[in-house]
């Protein structure tokens, strides 16, 4: 794919309140039913556990060093938590890169979840390699999920529970 390149780094606290706009209007555009703004609050208490539990959290920027995207992954468990990309960088090769820096903080293989009717996210997470493993619930807003998994080399990992 050729275009803008996106530089990753870490998170820094200087970044939380950018992600969390991020965040909200990423999933208030895939899914406009359900009021994510008042969800801001579980997001960044979420946020804060999972960096507390040494989950890494890599950003993309754009040029302007506005964030792109973000994700969020645990290298103990390898569970992918979040892959957000801006409504206006979508397509644009951000999420590539957040998908390439989760891959190098957790080469052995990548579990996560993804909404079921989420198709934008489900076609890009088998475009990246990932298989669907088995079907589940949301337990925030009882809307089905696939559990999908990547393993290099089509090795298939050790099963990680749901968080």
């Amino acid at each position: 794919m050729s275009g803008p390149t996106f530089p990753v780094r870490a998170f820094v606290d200087g970044d939380l309140q950018a992600a969390a706009d991020l965040w909200v209007a990423t999933w208030a555009a895939t899914m406009p039913d359900i009021d994510f703004e008042a969800r801001r609050p579980w997001f960044l208490e979420h946020l804060a556990k999972l960096r507390a539990a040494g989950a890494r959290v890599l950003v993309a920027e754009v040029p302007t060093d506005a964030i792109a995207g973000f994700v969020i992954i645990d290298p103990a468990t390898r569970y992918l938590d979040q892959l957000a990309v801006a409504p206006g960088q979508r397509g644009g090769g951000a999420a590539e890169a957040l998908m390439a820096a989760a891959r190098a903080v957790s080469p052995g293989g990548i579990v996560l979840d993804v909404n079921q009717d989420n198709g934008r996210a489900v076609a890009f997470y088998r475009r990246s390699g990932f298989r669907i493993v088995s079907a589940g619930e949301n337990p925030m807003s009882g809307r089905a999920i696939w559990r999908m998994e990547w393993a290099p080399d089509g090795i298939r990992p050790e099963p990680v529970p749901a968080p």
